[in-house]
């Protein structure tokens, strides 16, 4: 039988909040959370919740109902709360936005609410901090009565939330809501959904809920439409994909190119060391550093084994306009490597082979030395030439961008894979950094050695091999292909609703 309170708790969060603020009408799955949450409020039970939602289905609108709901039902007490989230620019500025949109179109509150200093909510005697989480913020003595949210907080470190913001609700034991995406399992958010799994089971009141795709699609055929353009544009097993849409965990580090991708990456066709008329080619170019002596032989070099210059050359199998990835297929046909060469000798050979197989792109690594073989090849050959610097966020989006395409099928190299190649995918690792910026750091790490014959491992044939990437920044169609700027494979993935 249904009590008294939770009737009248149906009928606030039914009715008078969720039909009245902002004309919005929340899904069933929102509505869950919200009843759970204002429950433990209204009871003070003091509650942790976790609230993992896929992208773009709702989170950030379900909060904003929920903070206007509470800012209208306690005006009349003196009640606080907080919300933290990773960076006031842009998810504060983005949360402040949508509950200023709430207060301002329902009529129970679009005369009375009140904005302070940029970043406080009130109406009454209610208010609502919105704070950073930010390693560098200082927001030491803000006080929650009622509600401590963090949203995104598999982007807050668990440093900053265990020294500075979960003292914000010990004195009045406020109801937490961590809310947020799945990422690696070393996270905030996957140590408070940990916790909060335990607390479920010792007493069955449920804190948690963790959607995927497959839930909210069920609910809106929009949605389930928009996830599957992405799996075909990404690939299901993507990293992105696996945590973004379907709230599965990744681990934190480990091998960049595990078996079952590296056997995505390898085709039907054997090498090819000359073109063929009529197809489309593109070469890729990772350039290490020269030496100055006499350096043709290698039995002069200090290190033999060390980085090579390596062109990579690609066949482009441009799929028909109306495919659902209008994206080509990049098919490896060569690689070639050259250890210690002067770049002024590699300048004559490259534009050599570019006369053989009149590349539609050459995609160079510009960065310190590469920069001025890099800039002699612009000079001669123009736009068809693609500098590209590494840095740690260029590099982390190209790794993003090339994991993307291994797991579309759209990368195949040639068959038998050379073992140079196959040894440096074997030992590359990823380590995924901590905060909103999705940084993967992905290499060989420094002095690997093989385990079979003790030779030092360097990665030049993968970061060549990746290089490619920067292709998919392309309009392609049946005639030659239109530069777009390249766009972060982040983008597009926050919330809409």
């Amino acid at each position: 039988m249904e009590d008294d309170f939770s009737k009248l708790l149906r009928v606030l969060t039914d009715v008078t909040l969720f039909t009245e603020l902002g004309h919005i009408h929340l899904r069933s799955y929102q509505l869950a959370v919200a009843r759970a949450i204002t429950a433990s409020i209204l009871a003070k039970k003091g509650l942790s919740f976790v609230v993992v939602f896929p992208r773009q289905s709702g989170k950030n609108e379900l909060q904003a109902q929920i903070e206007a709901f509470l800012l209208t039902l306690y005006s009349l007490t003196r009640a606080s709360m907080v919300k933290i989230s990773p960076t006031i620019q842009p998810q504060s500025q983005n949360a402040i936005w949508r509950l200023e949109r709430i207060l301002s179109r329902s009529i129970l509150t679009k005369s009375r609410w009140i904005k302070k200093s940029g970043y406080v909510f009130q109406i009454g005697s209610a208010v609502l901090h919105f704070l950073s989480g930010s390693p560098t913020a200082n927001i030491v003595g803000a006080t929650a009565s009622l509600l401590l949210e963090c949203d995104e907080a598999q982007d807050v470190t668990i440093a900053k939330w265990d020294k500075e913001i979960a003292p914000m609700a010990a004195s009045t034991n406020a109801t937490r809501v961590f809310w947020g995406t799945a990422w690696t399992s070393k996270t905030l958010l996957a140590r408070e959904l940990r916790a909060a799994r335990l607390a479920e089971q010792a007493d069955g009141i449920r804190r948690t809920w963790v959607l995927t795709a497959d839930e909210v699609g069920a609910e809106v055929p929009a949605y389930r439409k928009f996830v599957d353009e992405q799996i075909a544009r990404l690939g299901r097993n993507n990293p992105l994909v696996r945590t973004q849409y379907f709230s599965e965990e990744i681990d934190s580090e480990g091998g960049m190119f595990p078996l079952s991708r590296r056997a995505l990456m390898v085709g039907s066709h054997p090498k090819q060391i000359l073109p063929v008329p009529g197809h489309v080619y593109a070469f890729t170019i990772d350039v290490a550093g020269q030496d100055e002596g006499a350096v043709q032989d290698l039995e002069q070099l200090q290190n033999p084994k060390r980085d090579s210059t390596v062109l990579t050359i690609f066949e482009l199998e441009i799929p028909p306009t109306d495919h659902v990835v209008n994206k080509p297929i990049y098919k490896v046909l060569l690689r070639l490597s050259w250890q210690g060469v002067k770049h002024s000798l590699l300048y004559g050979t490259f534009l050599g082979l570019v006369d053989l197989w009149q590349p539609v792109k050459v995609i160079i690594d510009a960065t310190g030395v590469g920069a001025g073989l890099a800039g002699f090849l612009c000079d001669k050959l123009g736009s068809k030439v693609l500098p590209f610097e590494f840095s740690q966020v260029s590099k982390s989006d190209l790794g993003w961008s090339f994991l993307s395409i291994i797991e579309t099928g759209r990368y195949k190299d040639f068959y038998p894979l050379d073992p140079e190649m196959s040894l440096q995918l074997e030992y590359s690792q990823y380590v995924i950094m901590d905060g909103p910026g999705k940084i993967m750091r992905w290499s060989v790490p420094d002095g690997t050695r093989d385990v079979a014959t003790g030779d030092l491992v360097h990665d030049d044939c993968v970061l060549s091999a990746a290089l490619i990437s920067l292709l998919d920044a392309e309009t392609w169609g049946t005639g030659e292909s239109q530069v777009v700027p390249v766009k972060d494979i982040l983008e597009g993935l926050g919330e809409t609703y």
